[in-house]
């Protein structure tokens, strides 16, 4: 391993570069050997890791997932019976999904108790919200590639939430659904698309701004 590390930084000079990132000073009040209450800076880092394995557990299941209404059904019901251990990364990704939320939500509380998006951080709290925003987008879109009678009636009642929305409802509507009448395959195509696609994109996007801005001000200080 160590020569493989020598001749790729003799190519490359990534030495400088792994040092910024790793040589970096973690303030005592993080330290949970110095204070108790220590553990609770740990959950954006709970929520990075989670949020990982919702990324690779989904690239497995697009390998067998099939985006159309003939086949989807057919394609989750193959991947959790008949794949080798689909059952398993299937449910990562189900109970995964549930449990980035709850660590991003503990994540945001902490952060605002602890006063952690006051000056200088006001932007990167704004850009905290944002990634809150994709996750239950994510959530949401993801709900209805099973495409059974639960995800398809949640679905429904989250589309007519959506076209609720003062002046611009119907249009958000629409264009989820492809149609303001009724949830087909253009309304699975558009949710697997935006699933897929467009927010993961946007998630990789704001958690590079997240990360960098985190480098440059530093950890926040305690209450």
């Amino acid at each position: 391993m160590r020569k493989l590390y020598d001749w790729v930084d003799e190519r490359l000079d990534i030495t400088p570069i792994w040092r910024d990132i790793a040589d970096h000073e973690v303030p005592e009040h993080v330290n949970p050997a110095h204070h108790f209450s220590a553990f609770v800076y740990c959950f954006g880092g709970l929520t990075f890791f989670i949020t990982v394995i919702q990324i690779l557990s989904g690239m497995f299941l697009t390998m067998y997932y099939v985006p159309d209404v003939e086949n989807a059904w057919k394609s989750v019901y193959y991947l959790q019976n008949e794949v080798a251990f689909g059952e398993i990364v299937r449910g990562m990704h189900h109970w995964g999904a549930s449990l980035v939320i709850v660590m991003m939500f503990l994540h945001t509380l902490r952060v605002f108790f602890t006063g952690s998006y006051k000056k200088p951080r006001e932007l990167n709290w704004i850009v905290g919200v944002l990634i809150f925003c994709v996750m239950l987008g994510l959530g949401f879109t993801g709900y209805l590639l099973p495409w059974d009678m639960k995800a398809l009636f949640a679905t429904k009642v989250g589309l007519e939430i959506a076209g609720s929305v003062p002046f611009i409802g119907d249009l958000i509507k629409v264009l989820l659904a492809g149609d303001d009448t009724i949830i087909g395959a253009q309304t699975l195509t558009r949710f697997f698309a935006i699933h897929v696609f467009f927010l993961p994109a946007a998630l990789f996007v704001l958690l590079a701004v997240h990360f960098i801005m985190i480098r440059r001000q530093g950890i926040s200080g305690p209450l």
